[in-house]
């Protein structure tokens, strides 16, 4: 059985309830997973799981939000190796280049980046079931 940290920042709600059913997409195939502020991750506390979601979502000129999420982000992303991570996040305007940007941030630092997810506004029926196949993807 793996272990799932399920890391996010959220400013309106939106991230949040993706977050929430990217966690339980992976609890539907038998993983362990937590629900884990950004401001409460750490180096020390990436050590504990076999898999990583991470969702921010778009911010400013579309990047990640950058009192909580990036220092975190940039304090975790170099040591997550091979283990499988999968990025996710909401946005309301632009095009999704924030997540284009994250992700190939995430691959450079060498994280093993299997899948992300860009959600316009609030997740409807159909981006609830995206994240929580998204989800099911690291159990």
């Amino acid at each position: 059985m793996s272990k799932v940290a399920v890391v996010y920042w959220t400013g309106s709600g939106n991230t949040e309830a993706m977050a929430a059913a990217v966690a339980e997409g992976a609890e539907a195939k038998n993983a362990t997973v937590e629900q884990i502020l950004a401001a409460d991750f750490s180096l020390s506390a990436a050590e504990e799981y076999d898999a990583y979601a991470f969702g921010c979502p778009a911010m400013g000129a579309e990047e990640l939000e950058d009192s909580e999420f990036q220092p975190m982000w940039d304090e975790v992303k170099g040591s997550l190796g091979d283990k499988k991570v999968v990025l996710f996040g909401s946005y309301g305007w632009g095009n999704g280049e924030w997540m284009d940007a994250w992700k190939e941030d995430a691959e450079e630092a060498g994280a093993n980046v299997i899948d992300s997810l860009i959600i316009n506004e609030e997740p409807d029926d159909d981006g609830i079931a995206a994240c929580q196949a998204l989800g099911a993807q690291l159990a």
